[in-house]
């Protein structure tokens, strides 16, 4: 069986330096540290977990809590915070609390006492999952709450720029399909849609209130948009988008012919539906993974210092434009014979 012994000799270092490059990398220099990890994967080498469990008083153990897996946004980020903990020789349970404020209490309570902290993403009930953890450590994504770590993307950013777009092409009554109503990223978006529309006369957001996050949201929004008189609409995700030009084209309108479409979150769905999607793309993986790295600095001697660790800053991650088939002029702005 392969040993720390022989990890140590082929990476030509110490014991201690193997287990510190594997169990807190950013403590070690980047060549020694990509020199372990090399001779690791060379022979094969797996930390053993439980011994190390039993050194640090830890379970060896992070949780992730998502409103829902089936939501390509949340199993990416999902995606993301395991290749991560598993970088760092940690195990993470995944839980999907189904768009649940009650379930949510509930499975952050029982997750908590088994882990050495939490990820919480996008939580529907902030207030009461925080008092679910007991006092464990704690990093959330896409939510703000003042003394807790937190790892969040520029929606406001964003939807400034799928707002410039759309007033490039020519679109100057924008609808807007919002999110549940206790979620963050669309309190953010909608602030977004305000700052950016404030700067132009000639533009006006028409909102259509809260929508399930799904395919189905989309389609029961689908007629208001039309009866809103909008030439162009943003969504509040990929899936409300693509729920959104299905209805359309049952009802025999054409994207972008008659209505342009913007989804947010460039998920995957984006470029599989006809026509693809323009729409705002956050590095979703990544967001899971600074998600996960705040959360180990925040655990009591895993960060710097003494006692509780400290969460270093992270940056607020870009959202980009991703422009495709789903934008162009309205109709009556076209040359005869454009598209």
């Amino acid at each position: 069986m392969v040993t720390v012994h022989d990890v140590a000799r082929v990476a030509g270092v110490s014991i201690s330096t193997v287990s510190r490059a594997l169990a807190t990398p950013e403590k070690v220099a980047d060549a020694t540290r990509d020199r372990v990890q090399a001779a690791a994967r060379e022979l094969g080498y797996r930390p053993n977990r439980a011994a190390a469990v039993l050194r640090a008083g830890r379970s060896g153990a992070y949780g992730l809590v998502v409103p829902d897996l089936a939501n390509p946004y949340f199993a990416a980020v999902a995606k993301g915070a395991q290749e991560r903990a598993r970088e760092r020789g940690a195990g993470l349970f995944i839980v999907d609390t189904d768009e649940d404020p009650d379930l949510e209490a509930e499975a952050i309570g029982a997750l908590a006492p088994q882990t050495d902290g939490v990820v919480l993403c996008s939580p529907r009930a902030p207030a009461r999952a925080l008092d679910a953890l007991g006092g464990r450590p704690v990093v959330l994504i896409n939510h703000d709450v003042d003394g807790v770590p937190a790892v969040e993307a520029d929606h406001r950013g964003g939807m400034r720029r799928a707002l410039e777009h759309l007033r490039a092409l020519g679109h100057h009554r924008i609808a807007y399909v919002g999110g549940p109503e206790a979620s963050w990223s669309d309190r953010r978006r909608r602030a977004g849609l305000a700052d950016a529309s404030a700067r132009y006369d000639d533009v006006e957001i028409v909102a259509l209130g809260a929508f399930r996050p799904q395919v189905e949201g989309g389609q029961a929004a689908a007629d208001l948009v039309v009866a809103s008189g909008a030439t162009a609409v943003i969504t509040f995700n990929d899936l409300v988008a693509v729920g959104l030009v299905d209805r359309l084209r049952a009802r025999g309108l054409d994207v972008p012919d008659d209505l342009s479409v913007v989804g947010c979150d460039d998920s995957y769905v984006a470029s599989l539906v006809t026509p693809p999607l323009t729409t705002l793309h956050v590095d979703l993986r990544r967001l899971g993974r600074l998600a996960v790295d705040r959360l180990v600095a925040t655990v009591p001697g895993r960060g710097a210092g003494t006692g509780a660790g400290v969460a270093p800053d992270v940056p607020v991650l870009d959202v980009e434009l991703v422009v495709r088939a789903s934008t162009a002029p309205p109709a009556a702005d076209r040359p005869e014979g454009a598209l």
